[in-house]
C-alpha cells in the first residue's frame, strides 16, 4: 500500500507557451520538419491533479470548458504520458488523473504537450522513479516535439523539430491572446503543398529575442480565410502574431496595462485573455516545493 501522504491528490500546473517566431527549415529524411523557434513559457495554463494508488491502473477525467477538448481515453496524450514512464520505471502502482483544461485545442499553444510534461514530472517525483530532467525530456519526445521545452521548464531557443533546446532569458512579457472559435490541425499545415520550407537558419542574438516572422502562418491563412480576416482586424491594436500552427493569434504589449485594456474592447468580438510571458515554468517551482 502507498503511504497516505503518496495517496493524496496533488494539483500540477501546466503552463501553455508562444512561439514568438517559427522558421521551417526543411524536411528531414524521416519525414518531420527541421524547425528554428523562440518559446516563451506563459503564466496561464491547464491543471492537473494526481492521485497516486497501488492499482497498476492509469485513469483520467477531465473538466473542461474548451469544446471538443475531452478525447478519447485511448488517444489522451496524459494517459500515454503515464503509461510511458510506468512502463520504461517499471512502476507497479498507479494514478488517476483529472485535468482541469483551459488551453484551447489545436490552438498553437503547446496544451496537450504541456499536459503530458506535467504528467511525467509529477508521476516521476510520486512514484519515485528518479529519472533526471534530461532523461524525461528525452522520454517526452516520444509524445510530442513540444513536450521537452515543458519538462526542462524555461524559454527556450529551439531547433531540430523543436527538441534540441538551449534556455534563454526573454525576461516579463505582456500578451493578449485572441482564440478563433476554431482550431487548426498541426498535420495540415505541414502537408500543405504551399508551406514556405526553405528559410535560411537565424543566429541567436539579443536582437532575435523578440517576436518574428512565423513560416507557417501563410499556410494558415490560406488553409482557413476565417483566420486571415482576424488577422487583418487586430492590425488596429499593433502587429498580430500566430502561435505555433495556430489557431491562437496574439499581440504583444510593452505593459500590463495596455493588454487588459485591450482585452476588456475587444472580449465584445473575440475570446480573448491578456496574459504574462516568464522565463520558468510554475511546474519548476511546484516541483521545487514539494508537498
Amino acid at each position: 500500500m502507498l503511504p497516505q501522504t503518496e495517496a493524496m491528490t496533488q494539483a500540477w500546473p501546466a503552463p501553455a507557451k508562444l512561439n514568438l517566431f517559427l522558421r521551417v527549415l526543411g524536411r528531414r529524411p524521416d519525414g518531420y520538419h527541421e524547425l528554428q523557434t523562440l518559446f516563451q513559457i506563459l503564466d496561464w495554463g491547464d491543471e492537473l491533479r494526481i492521485t497516486v494508488n497501488d492499482s497498476g491502473e492509469i485513469t483520467r477525467c477531465c473538466d473542461s470548458n474548451i469544446i471538443g477538448a475531452v478525447i478519447p481515453e485511448s488517444s489522451d496524450i496524459c494517459i500515454r504520458a503515464a503509461k510511458l514512464l510506468q512502463a520504461r520505471c517499471s512502476v507497479t502502482n498507479g494514478a488517476h488523473i483529472s485535468l482541469k483544461k483551459n488551453i484551447p485545442v489545436a490552438a498553437g499553444l503547446g496544451g496537450g504537450s504541456s499536459d503530458a510534461a506535467t504528467v511525467l514530472v509529477a508521476l516521476n517525483k510520486l512514484w519515485c522513479c528518479g529519472l533526471s530532467q534530461q532523461q524525461l525530456a528525452r522520454a517526452g519526445i516520444e509524445l510530442g516535439a513540444d513536450v521537452p521545452v515543458f519538462v526542462l521548464g524555461h524559454s527556450a531557443w529551439a531547433q531540430g523539430r523543436g527538441e534540441k533546446l538551449q534556455p534563454v532569458m526573454l525576461g516579463a512579457g505582456h500578451y493578449l491572446l485572441i482564440f478563433p472559435a476554431f482550431g487548426i490541425s498541426t498535420a495540415e499545415v505541414f502537408e500543405y503543398a504551399g508551406l514556405k520550407r526553405d528559410s535560411l537558419p537565424l543566429e541567436m542574438t539579443a536582437t532575435r529575442m523578440r517576436p518574428g516572422r512565423n513560416d507557417c502562418a501563410a499556410a494558415a491563412l490560406e488553409l482557413y480565410p476565417e483566420l486571415a480576416r482576424i488577422m487583418q482586424d487586430l492590425r488596429a491594436w499593433g502587429r498580430p502574431y500566430m502561435s505555433g500552427t495556430g489557431s491562437t493569434i496574439f499581440l504583444r504589449f510593452d505593459s500590463r496595462k495596455p493588454a487588459i485594456n485591450a482585452a476588456s474592447k475587444l472580449k465584445c468580438r473575440y475570446n480573448v485573455r491578456a496574459v504574462g510571458g516568464i522565463d520558468r515554468s510554475p511546474l519548476l517551482d511546484r516541483l521545487s516545493a514539494g508537498g
